[in-house]
């Protein structure tokens, strides 16, 4: 008989991302990742600072552009230079290895370790309201829920990328089930004619000046938008990128786009502009006009899979940035092991389980302060992100030659307006950053600390590690 060979204790083989992924798979990414718990909310804040039915789905339409706009910025980056780092990739070419590490390190301390604990806890929060888990004490039941679903989701992605994916699709599936629920709901009232008077005259809750209440809807309309920047993270693994990645940045876009108008419409038709304006939750009001107190939790749910969704998605992006560090940096080539079974970068799934559960931990020990401590941090998410849109301008000029499968229309003018935008947003992040504190401090110093704290780290890896390895630059535009 042959010698048979144990294949099964050998260590799985570290190769590299290999392209398996469909444009289906990357559509209900990109939408799982950007519609979050902020619909169900946000128009009603938009509502009362635009004052005018007109201007309030002008400004989402507007928001819908812009968005567009970054996805075209980003798909000639994601096309001329896929890999697995995304943004840390483009960043790591333009301005070199210490700007890319501070942004691989922001990302996995708070950026993306916090989104995950903070969407957590809204999970937790409305599914104890559904069922609740609180056996420890008030406030136990979204701690349980939190760590089960973050424990979950990872287990499904370490399974391989193919689980992970079959997840988002299922969970970006329900998550649009439930808004066009509202929507429905919206038509029945409609037609039932129970609904209040959409035109009723307009009585703005909040004494706005008209322009500073426009750009303040704006803040919120973009951040409702954000997170389509992470299809980025999967540009070495989608087939047929050079095309796809367009064609999933743009279609997802306009899916967003076209719901988020058709709720906000649903709710303007169900309570009329003023009952918008005045709403402290705008979807359960619409809901409770039809299903009465069910309304609850029904809302509760629909929140809850949103949150779902955007977890397992921020779970599959966010673990690529620590997998391009760790292949990058020798003092972290353990988070660069990437499973060419599995598909997936193992190790750093695993470093970013632990990191957002012990985020989670602190949460539940701090409180409300936390989701305050993530939020203030957003200065440098919009710092990275406007650098990200300035790299692009940098590579056309330093690397002429080098192969754009994609190349943004109406060059310079539409990634000039994307970076205006993010110096925009940057702007309005550190304005409100400023003048808000935590424990006492200025909250200013909770990004700098982050940005601190990274570069304490290089200086240290750089003293272990003083030699440098520069990989050869990931370009492939099959």
């Amino acid at each position: 008989m042959p010698t048979s060979t144990n294949k099964r204790s050998a260590p799985p083989e570290n190769g590299t991302p290999r392209r398996t992924l469909r444009l289906r798979e990357a559509v209900t990414l990109i939408v799982g990742l950007v519609i979050g718990a902020g619909i169900f909310k946000t128009p009603a804040i938009v509502a009362g600072m635009t004052g005018n039915t007109t201007i309030m789905f002008g400004v989402w339409i507007l928001g819908g552009i812009i968005s567009l706009i970054g996805a075209l910025c980003y798909a000639e980056l994601a096309t001329a230079y896929p890999d697995a780092g995304g943004d840390y990739h483009f960043l790591q070419r333009a301005y070199g290895r210490s700007v890319s590490f501070l942004f691989g390190w922001a990302r996995l301390s708070v950026i993306t370790t916090g989104s995950i604990a903070l969407l957590g806890f809204v999970f937790g929060d409305y599914m104890n309201r559904i069922f609740p888990l609180d056996f420890f004490g008030t406030g136990s039941g979204p701690f349980l829920y939190a760590v089960s679903i973050i424990l979950i989701l990872s287990w499904l992605n370490l399974k391989n990328i193919r689980t992970g994916m079959k997840t988002q699709t299922l969970f970006t599936g329900l998550q649009i089930l439930c808004l066009l629920t509202i929507v429905g709901t919206a038509a029945y009232l409609f037609f039932s004619g129970t609904a209040a008077n959409p035109v009723q005259p307009v009585t703005t809750s909040p004494s706005i000046p008209l322009s500073s209440g426009f750009g303040l809807a704006m803040v919120f309309v973009l951040l409702t938008f954000g997170g389509w920047n992470e299809a980025a993270y999967i540009s070495a693994e989608l087939k047929d990128g050079h095309r796809n990645m367009v064609k999933a940045l743009v279609f997802s876009i306009a899916v967003i786009t076209s719901l988020y108008l058709l709720v906000t419409w649903a709710y303007w038709e169900g309570l009329g502009f003023v009952g918008m304006t005045f709403s402290q939750t705008i979807a359960a009001d619409l809901m409770h006009m039809a299903f009465g107190e069910a309304a609850q939790k029904i809302i509760s749910l629909m929140i809850a899979i949103s949150a779902l969704t955007s977890i397992n998605a921020t779970i599959i992006v966010g673990a690529r940035t620590s997998y391009a560090m760790g292949r990058d940096w020798p003092a972290l080539r353990k988070l660069g092991v990437w499973d060419t079974a599995r598909d997936t970068p193992v190790n750093a799934l695993w470093v970013q389980c632990i990191a957002s559960l012990f985020l989670v931990t602190l949460g539940t020990l701090i409180g409300g302060g936390f989701k305050s401590m993530v939020e203030f941090t957003a200065p440098v998410f919009w710092l990275f992100f406007l650098l990200a849109g300035i790299s692009l301008f940098i590579l056309r000029h330093r690397e002429p030659s080098a192969p754009r499968p994609f190349k943004v229309p109406f060059y310079p003018i539409l990634p000039l307006i994307f970076c205006l935008t993010c110096a925009g947003m940057l702007w309005s992040s550190l304005s409100y950053v400023y003048d808000q504190s935590l424990g006492g401090i200025n909250a200013a110093w909770i990004g700098v600390a982050v940005l601190l704290l990274g570069v304490l780290l290089l200086w240290i890896i750089n003293r272990i590690h003083p030699e440098r390895k520069h990989p050869a630059p990931s370009v492939d535009t099959l």
